[in-house]
């Protein structure tokens, strides 16, 4: 059961991941596509990038220790996140998802790469605020135990 209930986290922190990347790619997509005079989106092009989350979360989770999640952002979160950035532009430039055109893929690698560290730091905060929460609820259980106890042994 607990193989299980690790596979599960797993399989829902990819999930997060893909949605979280697929609208930081789609956002950059949007603003390609507005910017280039266009308000059409290429639907394909959409599934392309959700595909491309989902198999990029499983890489992240399963082979590159779940980075943007670490503790800190050393050299080896550096690195994974400049693999990942550099797998979808690879992926953007051979579906064209902006026109080929090596530019905008370029600055496209470093919106990735500030994507990833503002993620690294959302998750970051994410456990800080789930700590400090665990911690004050922690208090509370002992302060009300330690009355639960005074007030057992003053009925007798």
């Amino acid at each position: 059961m607990e193989k299980f209930k690790k596979y599960l986290a797993a399989e829902i922190g990819i999930e997060f991941k893909a949605c979280l990347y697929f609208f930081v790619i789609l956002f950059y997509y949007a603003m390609y596509k507005v910017i280039s005079g266009s308000l059409e989106a290429n639907i394909i092009y959409m599934a392309e990038m959700i595909l491309s989350t989902y198999f990029m979360g499983y890489i992240q989770v399963y082979l590159m220790r779940n980075f943007d999640e670490a503790e800190h952002f050393g050299i080896f979160e550096a690195v994974a996140s400049l693999i990942c950035t550099l797998l979808y532009a690879t992926v953007s430039y051979f579906f064209g998802w902006f026109d080929k055109k090596v530019g905008v893929t370029a600055f496209f690698c470093g919106y990735l790469l500030f994507a990833y560290v503002c993620a690294f730091l959302v998750y970051k905060i994410k456990r800080e605020m789930d700590t400090k929460q665990l911690n004050e609820e922690l208090e509370d259980f002992k302060k009300n135990k330690e009355k639960r106890i005074a007030n057992v042994g003053g009925e007798k």
